[in-house]
């Protein structure tokens, strides 16, 4: 499956910039640029993390943000910036930067922790 999506204006939702995202299964990629055109990648198992915000006016025009936390040097932070399906293409990002992860074998465990210390001392000195 693979989403292309624009970024669009705010105004009414039209699609008169000239960025475009497209997210594959593998990788997302942002084209951006008219006469200077710059192509950026990033792999989906360097995605850790994934939010979507939607503003007034987003909402009105059935629009949305989507903000990919990555291990990515270039973008550490990689926003999908007023688009349509922004709810589809937030969980398709979730979904399949975890399989991503778990085929090269790349899972981060977190240590949440219990909220013990680990002390195993007794209170006797």
């Amino acid at each position: 499956m693979e989403y292309v999506e624009r970024k669009r204006w705010l105004f009414f939702g039209l699609p008169f910039t000239f960025t475009k995202y497209t997210v594959k299964e593998d990788m997302i990629t942002v084209d951006e640029g008219l006469l200077k055109t710059v192509e950026n990648d990033c792999y989906m198992y360097k995605v850790q993390d994934v939010t979507r915000s939607v503003s007034l006016v987003e909402k009105m025009f059935g629009l949305g943000t989507v903000i990919c936390y990555t291990g990515d040097t270039t973008h550490p932070q990689l926003v999908l910036q007023h688009i349509k399906h922004s709810r589809e293409v937030k969980d398709f990002i979730l979904k399949e930067s975890e399989e991503a992860r778990l085929k090269r074998r790349t899972v981060n465990m977190l240590d949440i922790g219990s909220g013990e210390t680990g002390d195993l001392d007794d209170g006797e000195d």
